[in-house]
């Protein structure tokens, strides 16, 4: 029998559930569907969120061919047969045909680069679908010619939607008298993965061949103890455990990192993965605290790229334990979000006139760079003048947190810029 997932796919915007920032009424997405003409972009999200649905849904509403390939099984030769088969359809259309890759991610950089030329000359309009961070996985020039949307994991509303369509409209489980008890345990396994969710109805309602069917947090969970494989096909510890890892570090708790790092390991999942997430938590947790943290996290990262398993797991280690019991900052991730915040709210504000560079006469003419105070030729390579733009004049963005090398910080810039600087 097909699965209920597959049985549940939507077929229209309207039945697809989730990511409502992107599909919603007025959301980015929704109004090019609607006005019938997309650009190439990559769907970024974990699994289960409906990035393959919403490629399929986009092809069918602008009636347009539809080309799909996994980066798992395709070559680059099956990549210009696509193209191929698209340029020739193409003629007959007015709309690009789309050409959809799963886990693009594991493209190549050749089997990357066959699409470009395709992308470019509008042969194809690409839609990408990635669990990973494209600026990672991707290469750059075809990262420029596609926007990242990133798709979210369902929210309990979402799931609890899904549930009510499955029970009320699937041929097969209408048939069959639903008891909803409890979803505490259900939507918590489920991980705001729908194809999950339908996973464990499924295996809930065949767990119960007779009579009415019994959903609460006991039922549920017997039944994942009893088929663990039966929720985890697209990789729910993948997630879990570098979550639990990543929190361990953030924790400050090296032994419950380095459980979870085994965990991974033994997991078989990808040494470059997990190196790239010690990167991340170098950055976000230890950050200023200790800056040394990044430096061995990419060490690690290139340790492992050169060495790889078994011994790769050694640099992974040692990287994990020092960024577990390493002093924890996160005020340069908080400053830069802030900062971020205030550029999307003021806008291109002028820059001033004495920082402006002025390569041309007519440039110093109109004052750029005009009264601009160079640094090294005052004491202490310092001197007070005015950097932010006028509109932003005393604006501070990041605060220092309160440890040994921040502190050292906070004083130097408390001498620098006195009572301009606030702690």
């Amino acid at each position: 029998m097909i699965p209920l997932a597959e049985r549940l796919r939507p077929q229209t915007l309207d039945q697809y559930v989730g990511q409502r920032h992107l599909v919603g009424e007025g959301a980015v997405l929704r109004r090019m569907i609607e006005g019938g003409r997309i650009s190439s972009f990559i769907l970024w999200g974990p699994p289960g969120v409906g990035k393959t649905t919403l490629a399929s849904i986009i092809a069918r509403t602008l009636e347009v061919p539809f080309y799909t390939l996994s980066a798992v099984t395709s070559g680059v030769k099956d990549v210009r047969e696509v193209i191929e088969r698209a340029r020739s359809s193409r003629m007959f259309n007015e709309h690009n045909p789309i050409l959809f890759i799963d886990e693009i991610h594991r493209f190549s950089k050749s089997q990357q680069d066959s699409l470009l030329g395709a992308v470019e000359q509008g042969i194809v309009t690409l839609i990408g679908a990635t669990t990973e961070n494209p600026s990672f996985e991707v290469i750059r020039p075809l990262l420029s010619r596609c926007q990242v949307y990133v798709l979210q994991s369902l929210t309990k509303a979402d799931l609890e939607t899904l549930l009510q369509h499955a029970i009320t409209t699937d041929a097969v489980l209408k048939q069959r008298e639903f008891e909803i008890a409890q979803t505490d345990a259900l939507f918590r396994f489920s991980g705001g993965d729908a194809r999950k969710l339908l996973n464990i109805i499924e295996l809930v309602a065949d767990s119960q061949p007779e009579g009415k069917v019994m959903v609460d947090d006991a039922t549920v969970t017997a039944c994942l103890q009893a088929n663990p494989l039966a929720y985890d096909k697209d990789g729910e510890l993948h997630y879990d455990l570098v979550s639990a890892f990543i929190k361990s570090i953030r924790g400050s708790a090296p032994n419950a990192a380095l459980y979870y790092l085994a965990r991974m390991i033994e997991g078989g999942e990808d040494p470059a993965f997990i190196a790239r997430r010690l990167v991340i938590s170098a950055s976000e947790d230890i950050g200023l605290a200790n800056p040394n943290a990044m430096l061995l996290a990419n060490a690690a990262f290139d340790a492992v790229e050169k060495i790889g398993w078994p011994e790769g797991r050694i640099p992974l280690a040692n990287a994990t334990v020092y960024l577990a019991t390493s002093p924890k900052s996160n005020s340069a991730y908080m400053a830069i979000h802030e900062a971020l915040e205030c550029v999307k709210a003021t806008g291109n504000l002028p820059v001033p006139l004495h920082l402006r560079n002025a390569p041309t006469s007519l440039m110093k003419d109109l004052g750029y760079s005009d009264g601009y105070k160079y640094a090294h030729d005052y004491d202490g390579n310092f001197v007070r003048q005015q950097f932010l733009p006028d509109d932003l004049r005393g604006k501070q963005f990041w605060s220092p947190q309160h440890n040994a090398a921040e502190d050292r910080l906070a004083e130097r810039m408390k001498a620098l810029w006195g009572e301009e600087f606030r702690e």
